[in-house]
């Protein structure tokens, strides 16, 4: 036989004795630390099911309830592990500083990735809004779709997703009207009209839209201005965002037509243009 064959035989047979020795005194270890893993995987998602299904029952915030079961189910398995590298004979010492530096660098790097994770732990806890309020940050208004830790999602009547990192959120000046968005309307009648009579009308008129808009607070009617071609009344009204446009272009008709059916004269810029005479005159 080759001598070459011969070496090359002789060192696979050292590699399958350095293999089946390390199974026979290390194979109960690696099977318990398999076991052990697979066991503490189950009971991190067990667990993290039984508290966001106690926070349910209890109406904590579904984001705040999303973020601590998570927090729990990460929490476990970090436990499960330490215990299987233990298991397997591996100091967690050195692995945990080892971590702590690749941590360290990661962070650096990815620094505004972390003030976004930052901000939204911020906002979890807080909670300046939740899902379902209408919010106006940075100049751009929504309804809040969902909140992550990374990113807040606002959405509108025409379905277009708006994404806002939190890190844009927290530190500014937040406008949250919950459910609902305020609509203002304008309308002009003349000077010769009954301003009281005419927001009598107006707010009968948004009495029939019942339970469409928000009664609390109740729409306010009133004088606003003195305008040169006549008196403009004013009309606030809460309007659910999701329906915000929808609702807002039927009440402008009904307003129209209630003051139209009572004769309440709408009027039209007028000017008045004199023309003098200089030849006369002189």
């Amino acid at each position: 036989m080759d001598e070459t064959v011969k070496q090359e035989l002789m060192q696979f047979q050292e590699i399958y004795t350095l293999v089946v020795e390390f199974f026979v005194n290390y194979s109960f270890q690696i099977l318990g630390a398999i076991i052990i893993l697979l066991l503490g995987l189950w009971v991190a998602s067990k667990v993290s099911s039984w508290s966001l299904a106690l926070m349910q029952r209890h109406n904590l915030d579904i984001t705040l309830s999303r973020f601590i079961a998570s927090c729990v189910k990460i929490l476990v398995i970090a436990m499960v592990a330490v215990v299987a590298l233990g298991k397997l004979g591996v100091s967690v010492t050195p692995l945990l500083a080892m971590i702590g530096a690749v941590g360290l660098g990661a962070g650096l790097a990815v620094q505004g990735l972390l003030s976004n994770y930052s901000a939204g732990l911020t906002i979890v806890l807080t909670r300046p809004y939740v899902v379902g309020d209408t919010i106006t940050v940075q100049g751009v208004t929504g309804l809040v779709k969902e909140v992550h830790l990374s990113h807040t999602l606002l959405t509108n009547e025409d379905g277009v997703e708006i994404l806002i990192p939190n890190k844009y959120v927290v530190g500014e000046i937040i406008h949250n009207s919950h459910a609902n968005t305020l609509a203002e309307v304008s309308i002009d009648i003349a000077y010769s009209a009954d301003p009281e009579r005419a927001s009598t009308l107006l707010k009968s008129a948004l009495a029939t839209f019942g339970d469409e808009i928000c009664l609390d607070p109740a729409p306010q009617v009133g004088i606003e201005a003195f305008g040169e071609s006549g008196i403009t009344l004013g009309v606030r009204v809460w309007i659910p965002t999701e329906q915000y446009y929808d609702l807002l272009y039927r009440i402008n008709l009904v307003l129209f037509n209630a003051l139209k059916q009572e004769g309440i004269e709408i009027p039209f810029p007028q000017r008045e243009v004199r023309l003098l005479n200089t030849a006369s005159a002189a």
